[in-house]
């Protein structure tokens, strides 16, 4: 992140998104290794060839196999894939930008500059406010609305953006902004260079 600051910036904070969309997977983390180990258990005792006569024992290291790989796949294919989607968002809040950065082998991410922000709104359902979590919306104007989705410990967050919207320079200028008052710019600043009078 430190090759990206611009000069002056600093990071204030960095957080995820709420791990509760990871109960479920968790879950299955669980459940689904105990499911195999007990079919595989059932599979040693030699319960297939009662069920089905032409099973013999030589199919017992298969059948033990098939079932310890698929547990693996419904793990590898639900758990560790939710997982790796929730690490790979982040939201980024520094003195100047907040920056939404989606994807691990496909990034994509988002900018809005503090001063572009004309208001913060958060909004919450019921399971959010029972874990303090919420959306972030940032109005910007004309250009639309940003929206930061699931955030925890949303009223604090809320509270870091607008203490760094207070902190911002009044009538200062960043690198990239256009500029408005060219009377107060010193005449190296104005377009055209020098006055070579």
């Amino acid at each position: 992140m430190r090759k990206e600051l611009l000069p002056g910036e600093q990071v204030i904070t960095i957080t995820r998104q709420q791990p509760r969309s990871l109960f479920l997977p968790t879950l299955a983390f669980i459940v689904i290794p105990a499911l195999a180990a007990y079919a595989c258990a059932w599979i040693i005792k030699g319960n297939p060839q009662r069920l089905a006569p032409f099973i013999t024992v030589e199919w017992t290291p298969w059948l033990v196999g098939t079932c310890v790989g698929l547990a693996a796949l419904v793990l590898m294919a639900y758990s560790v894939k939710r997982l790796l989607k929730w690490r790979s968002v982040r939201f980024i809040l520094t003195s100047r930008r907040i920056i939404a950065k989606y994807g691990m082998f496909r990034r994509g991410d988002w900018q809005v500059s503090l001063m572009a922000v004309r208001s913060v709104g958060v909004h919450q359902n019921l399971l959010q406010r029972t874990l303090h979590s919420g959306n972030i919306s940032l109005d910007t104007g004309p250009s639309g609305e940003a929206v930061l989705t699931d955030v925890p410990e949303v009223g604090k967050f809320r509270g870091f953006i607008l203490d760094a919207m207070d902190e911002l320079p009044k009538g200062g200028i960043f690198e990239g902004e256009v500029l408005s008052d060219f009377d107060g710019l010193p005449w190296e600043l104005r377009e055209g260079g020098r006055d070579e009078r």
